[in-house]
């Protein structure tokens, strides 16, 4: 990935100089992930507070803790950057890993009520990108008006329900999208997130797919809400669409799962308010000349942060290692890209760009899952990692 999608200056939140920013680097000099502090440019190892991310989300005040954190510097933040793409990358300087590592990686669904529609039409089309304007069409005209203002779980939103049953537009999607319970599924694997400047992964079965941008937020195993990054939960809808039993094929994958670039851990300069008003935007540029642009203001998204978390924690869950969670999105590409009617599908060597003026900026070229940087640092390899630096216990 070439610039600029890989310097300080397009990657740090506008506000950077007053954010606490962790990462993660991959050091070859210890063979491992090192943790990072953001210091102005450069990257300050905290390894020997916090072995992991995890631990450092884990204590009582984990901006506090990260700002008391020292350290050697690893190298400057361009520096690294510019080693992270991996055909270019020298494998014996420091590159850029994604954020988190310990965390579970939770994500919510059909938190917006655009998401539920196409989940819907979706569903409807039977994964069938054809026959999806035509119902999209059929579905709009049904709920007549706008779902900005419906409450999940509200006597209006069932009666809704009821009446989308009555015209046989019934769906799964309703349920979690306007029903008392949101949908909450695993969307990878611990440690298998990637980062920015890398490669996502698009499944080669698939044959309509799309990126959806997306707020994150790191919970500790208390519940308690510690930070927030941006991610990419890439999205296979043809498969999907065949079946919700299909939403592991569909959801997880090689590079299927981008985080970053780097956690922002809440403070008094920024909280889960700001958080609450985050306006996410989508850039797509292709190889072949198409370009597309999008936003989604968390604003707009149906189940307040803290319900979704609550929701996904508790009695009735645990996550001793804490969890991060995708918050869903707004973003449904509907633009023709090529034949009208076509619709939105990726061609390989997109470049996507997720920003958020307060977050930075997570960018990700597209390719086969199948062929993207393969995922071979798992949790034992961490644990061998820390050991030989005398990082355990």
């Amino acid at each position: 990935m070439e610039h600029p999608y890989t310097t300080t200056e397009a990657t740090l939140p506008d506000d950077a100089a007053a954010a606490l920013l962790v990462g993660r680097v991959w050091d070859p000099a210890v063979r491992g992930p090192s943790v990072v502090a953001v210091r102005g440019g450069d990257l300050v190892d905290v390894t020997a507070t916090f072995p992991t991310v995890r631990e450092l989300t884990e204590a009582d005040d984990p901006a506090a803790a990260l700002a008391a954190a020292d350290g050697p510097t690893v190298a400057t933040l361009d520096d690294v950057l510019a080693n992270t793409a991996p055909g270019t990358r020298d494998p014996g300087h420091p590159w850029l890993l994604s954020p988190i590592d310990l965390h579970v990686v939770k994500a919510a669904g059909v938190t917006f009520p655009v998401s539920m529609l196409e989940r819907m039409i979706e569903e409807r089309a039977r994964g069938d990108q054809d026959q999806a304007a035509g119902i999209r069409a059929e579905v709009l005209a049904a709920i007549g008006g706008t779902l900005a203002d419906l409450v999940p779980g509200s006597p209006e939103a069932m009666r809704l329900k009821e009446l989308l049953v009555d015209r046989d537009l019934w769906s799964q999607y309703l349920e979690v999208g306007i029903g008392p319970d949101a949908e909450i599924f695993t969307k990878a694997p611990v440690l298998s997130t990637v980062g920015t400047g890398v490669d996502v992964g698009v499944y080669s079965g698939s044959d309509w797919n799309n990126p959806e941008p997306e707020l994150v937020l790191a919970v500790n195993s208390r519940g308690g809400i510690v930070g927030a990054t941006l991610g990419n939960d890439v999205n296979l809808r043809d498969i999907e669409g065949r079946s919700a039993l299909l939403l592991g094929k569909a959801k997880d994958n090689n590079g299927s799962a981008a985080v970053g670039p780097l956690l922002r851990l809440f403070d008094d300069a920024y909280t889960l308010d700001d958080a609450r008003r985050a306006v996410v935007t989508l850039e797509v540029a292709g190889d072949d000349g198409f370009a597309l642009s999008a936003t989604s203001p968390l604003a707009e998204i149906s189940r307040d942060p803290a319900d979704l978390v609550a929701q996904a924690i508790g009695a009735h869950h645990r996550y001793p290692d804490g969890f991060v969670l995708y918050l869903g999105t707004l973003f449904a590409p509907i633009v023709d890209r090529g034949e009208p009617g076509a619709g939105f599908t990726h061609r390989l060597g997109d470049v996507v760009r997720i920003s958020e003026p307060r977050l930075g900026c997570l960018a990700n070229r597209v390719d086969l899952s199948e062929t993207v940087e393969p995922w071979e640092f798992g949790i034992a390899d961490l644990f061998a990692s820390l050991a030989r630096r005398g990082l355990l216990g």
